[in-house]
């Protein structure tokens, strides 16, 4: 542990030092930073451009779906038969532990994210996003988190207390060394990314829609992540106020969650799930609106009732913060409280149901065409409905006492965040992979990826329904010859390997398609919002002239009139735009170092971290940077080339 912090320690002061010498060298020397520009790793560390931090996004998320990924296909190897010891206690908790904190909130948030960046601004013909300074440090904060988490593994202790972290298991009594202190850190740095984020997208929303836009004319991918970043603006602030306590409890020796010292571990549960709960609804409403937008533009029709999908839309935001103690019946909270929490979970089905049959009535009496985007759409209505059907069941305490902790609970949520999150990043990354790179993923590839991926899916997940009522706990790293479960537990493992077969064909497809990237079109699908009105891939500056909207569905709307494209609301002129800054990156980096400096309980280095983050910020506030602008003559030629 000694040589460990006493590293940790050198790196972190050679790092430090670096950073002041680059501030009172070269913080204010423009020739300094002009040298390292024309490289383009600067040009990606650097930019504020809302399509490339979408782009990061997905990278990032990627590879921590592959780690995420990797350590769930370990987990089935592990219960592949019965009395295994390939994977056991500690690694197996550990296993356990960082595959559902990563595939939580650093898969399923950050590719949200990514098509969030990519397709809402262009939805609302939008130039930017509000706050691009902002959009960049949001991302490398997660980033920096996201590593910070996985560090754990690297030095051999990694977080094993569960992806919801409940204490007193996770204090210093029961869990000593560093691995909660790299989820606890981890979490709160990814956190504060992901909170500046959702705020981004609400004010970009509320603020930048085009001329004619109004809320009952935006898409429902962006009403979807509307209501979604509301949700993170305040469902993330009770997380963080937990992880600081334990973060106090952990490094400091306080007594919050110690029963003995008057604390009570219960308030850990509660502030984890008032988070928690929303959090589902978070990474499903985004996946919603992706749904939405595939089914009507593969239907070729309007999206069937679009103003009740919207207050649908709301509603489920509204419920989702009354729901959250479902979590917690077996907790002693009373028959009282756990009624009314049981009728408030009930109830959330009611504007579900209403996406589902608005779905389906949209497909009814479409001209379907069956794309990959499409499959992954189809495929996502059952088995989200099958989720939400158990999620019923669990909703009623009594049924809940009987299936608490079995692997019915894991069969339910990963219907729901597999079968209903996944599917649907999927599906959006079909669906605006052309206005990313300027061109499609092969079809044939896509349909083998969905159909092994979904067939998997079922293999592994339904099966385990039968797991939990056959009385198989969840969190175990094995069982007995005697308990009738090796078959079901086979089927489960194979149908997992099934699901990463399936992602060697998407992974070719990305490779493939990039090598011959042959150019699409603007219009590939025949889309119905403004986002294929633009160049795929959009230019920087996105619209050249604001375009004004007249209907819902803006492209198509125009296109039923015999128009090319919606009508400017502005004549052309010079456009201003934010100038790149690398400050996010040097901000992240001193939350980062604070983040080590805490975990290794070297209170100096955090220091030294934290004065990082101040100096950034006092730096940066004098920065006389005032953008640049795009001048009429290359718009007009950028025009003429998008033509040809």
């Amino acid at each position: 542990m000694e040589e460990g912090i006493s590293l940790a320690t050198l790196v972190i002061l050679i790092v430090f030092a670096l950073f002041l010498l680059a501030i009172f060298t070269g913080g204010y020397n423009k020739q300094v930073l002009e040298r390292f520009r024309s490289h383009w790793l600067w040009e990606w560390i650097t930019t504020v451009d809302h399509k490339k931090i979408g782009i990061m996004y997905l990278a990032a998320g990627g590879l921590f779906f592959v780690i995420g990924g990797i350590e769930a296909l370990l987990i089935r190897m592990q219960l592949f038969y019965p009395n295994n010891d390939f994977m056991v206690g500690d690694t197996f908790n550990e296993l356990l532990s960082m595959h559902g904190t990563t595939m939580i909130f650093f898969v399923a948030m950050p590719l949200l994210f990514a098509l969030m960046n990519v397709a809402i601004p262009l939805q609302i013909g939008a130039r930017d996003v509000a706050f691009p300074f902002l959009n960049s440090l949001g991302f490398w904060l997660f980033f920096a988190g996201g590593v910070l988490l996985n560090f754990g593994w690297i030095f051999g202790n990694a977080p094993d207390a569960g992806w919801t972290n409940y204490v007193p298991i996770a204090l210093n009594e029961y869990s000593p060394g560093t691995g909660i202190d790299y989820y606890v850190l981890g979490l709160q740095i990814s956190g504060i990314g992901t909170l500046i984020g959702g705020l981004n997208f609400l004010v970009t929303i509320i603020n930048m829609r085009a001329p004619g836009m109004s809320l009952l004319r935006m898409p429902m991918f962006t009403w979807t992540s509307f209501i979604a970043s509301a949700l993170i603006l305040f469902g993330f602030p009770p997380l963080t106020a937990g992880l600081i306590l334990t973060m106090f409890d952990r490094l400091f020796d306080a007594n919050f969650f110690d029963v003995v010292m008057g604390g009570n571990p219960v308030v850990w549960q509660h502030l984890f799930w008032i988070f928690g709960h929303p959090e589902v609804y978070i990474v499903i409403l985004p996946a919603f609106g992706i749904m939405s937008e595939v089914i009507s533009t593969f239907s070729k029709k309007r999206l069937f009732g679009y103003t009740s999908m919207v207050f649908a839309t709301v509603l489920i935001g509204f419920l989702g913060f009354m729901v959250w103690a479902h979590h917690m019946y077996a907790v002693g909270m009373g028959p009282v409280a756990n009624s009314i929490f049981a009728v408030a979970t009930m109830a959330i089905a009611v504007p579900t149901g209403i996406k589902v049959f608005n779905w389906l009535f949209t497909m009814w009496g479409g001209k379907i065409q069956y794309t990959t985007a499409m499959l992954f759409a189809c495929g996502f209505i059952p088995t989200f409905v099958l989720g939400g059907v158990t999620g019923i069941m669990l909703a009623s305490p009594p049924g809940d006492y009987q299936y608490h902790d079995s692997y019915f609970v894991v069969a339910h949520f990963h219907y729901v965040l597999v079968g209903g999150t996944v599917f649907g990043i999927f599906a959006g990354c079909y669906y605006w992979w052309p206005k990313m790179f300027g061109h499609v993923l092969n079809e044939k590839l896509g349909k083998w990826h969905f159909w092994l991926f979904f067939i998997g899916f079922h293999m592994t997940f339904f099966v385990q329904h039968f797991m939990g009522l056959f009385g198989m706990p969840r969190r175990v790293f094995t069982y007995q010859p005697e308990d009738g479960l090796t078959l079901i537990n086979q089927i489960s493992t194979v149908g997992a390997f099934l699901m990463g077969f399936s992602m060697i064909f998407l992974f070719w497809n990305l490779i493939q398609s990039a090598r011959k990237a042959e150019p699409c079109g603007d219009d590939p699908w025949d889309g119905r919002t403004l986002e294929w009105a633009l160049p795929s891939p959009a230019p920087e500056y996105n619209f050249a002239q604001m375009p004004k909207v007249r209907s819902i569905d803006a492209l198509w709307y125009e296109k039923m009139k015999g128009n090319k494209g919606p009508e400017p609301s502005e004549p052309l002129q010079r456009i201003h735009m934010p100038s790149p800054t690398h400050w996010p990156f040097v901000m992240t980096v001193g939350f980062f170092i604070a983040g080590l400096g805490f975990v290794f309980r070297a209170n100096e280095v955090a220091t030294m971290g934290l004065l990082m983050v101040f100096t950034t910020m006092f730096v940066y506030s004098f920065e006389q940077d005032h953008g640049y602008y795009i001048e009429v003559d290359e718009l007009k030629k950028s025009k003429k080339g998008a033509k040809a």
